[in-house]
């Protein structure tokens, strides 16, 4: 199995580089400048789990050939059309993608330059982070990716998912085959969604939102909204899952909030209309009164519109 993983970043770079550990044939779609260090210094982990400082193979862009079988994503939403672009020359007849982005939306855009035959089902659990030297510093000892094949796929996915979950087991990183991945992917946009909205809107982490007179009301408020959207969908959360979002949002003195918000206040881009104003437009299609969700979205596009005038002026 040749794998292509695009990027070399906090999660992309992580999970490549296990599975680079791993032994298996593993490809970084890289910029120049990174492709440089990356052969100078390697491709440096620093875990609880373990560090690892490994050899890897780099190809940028332009050098780029239809030679893989797999193909993984792990960008930020605002990056997908540049990451579709960058992989372009990777995707051979029987490729498939493997998105391990937040969200649903990516799917269909996936879907309309690659087809469904091509696009595998996926999410991902890490905290992790680009240190200044380029060394990816895992923040504790969460990780994880869950992936299944999807309506369509071509038929060798099911065996190119086991071989990757075989190769992952090598170095200790849970990969879990789901038999239902979008209902996994449902369930993770759910709390995710629930999540950025509320700590976005309150600039608060989840103990901060709780503690406040009607922080755990508006909390259900949002999660009841986000539950009912993806009911809607045909993707409601099942009983397991949702105690363990419960569990996550209503955690008394919890320092839990959504990376979107760290995002926001370093003055980064964030995913706003992939996560926030995505699960805005199922829960309006459903006939809900999403007011909060929305004031979350606005806020969020306000946001944005503030950070691009700053940065043109």
């Amino acid at each position: 199995m040749k794998v292509l993983i695009l990027g070399a970043g906090a999660v992309g770079g992580y999970f490549g580089g296990r599975l680079a550990q791993a032994g298996s044939d593993v490809t970084f779609l890289v910029r120049p400048q990174r492709a440089e260090r990356l052969e100078r210094a390697g491709l440096v982990i620093k875990s609880p789990l373990g560090d690892a400082q490994i050899a890897v193979h780099t190809v940028l862009q332009e050098s780029v050939r239809p030679e893989y079988d797999l193909v993984i994503l792990s960008c930020k939403a605002y990056d997908l059309e540049a990451a579709i672009a960058s992989i372009g020359g990777a995707m051979g007849p029987n490729t498939l993608v493997l998105p391990l982005l937040n969200g649903m939306a990516q799917l269909a855009r996936l879907e309309q330059t690659f087809g469904s035959a091509r696009v595998l089902g996926g999410t991902c659990y890490i905290a992790s982070t680009l240190d200044a030297d380029g060394a990816i510093r895992h923040l504790g000892k969460f990780q994880g990716i869950t992936c299944g094949p999807r309506a369509g796929n071509h038929a060798h996915a099911v065996t190119l998912l086991e071989e990757l979950a075989q190769a992952y087991a090598r170095v200790s990183v849970e990969c879990k085959l789901s038999a239902d991945i979008e209902q996994d992917m449902w369930e993770k946009f759910v709390l995710l969604a629930s999540l950025a909205a509320m700590t976005c809107l309150m600039r608060a982490s989840v103990g901060e939102i709780l503690a406040a007179a009607d922080g755990e009301a508006l909390m259900r408020e949002m999660l009841s909204t986000c539950i009912a959207a993806a009911s809607a969908a045909g993707h409601a959360p099942r009983a397991e899952s949702l105690k363990r979002t419960e569990g996550m949002l209503f955690a008394r003195g919890s320092a839990f909030t959504a990376s979107m918000l760290r995002d926001l206040e370093s003055g980064g881009p964030v995913e706003a209309d992939h996560i926030v104003g995505d699960m805005l437009r199922h829960a309006r299609a459903a006939g809900q009164d999403a007011r909060l969700l929305a004031a979350a979205y606005c806020h969020l596009q306000a946001y944005e519109g503030r950070r691009l005038h700053h940065a043109a002026g």
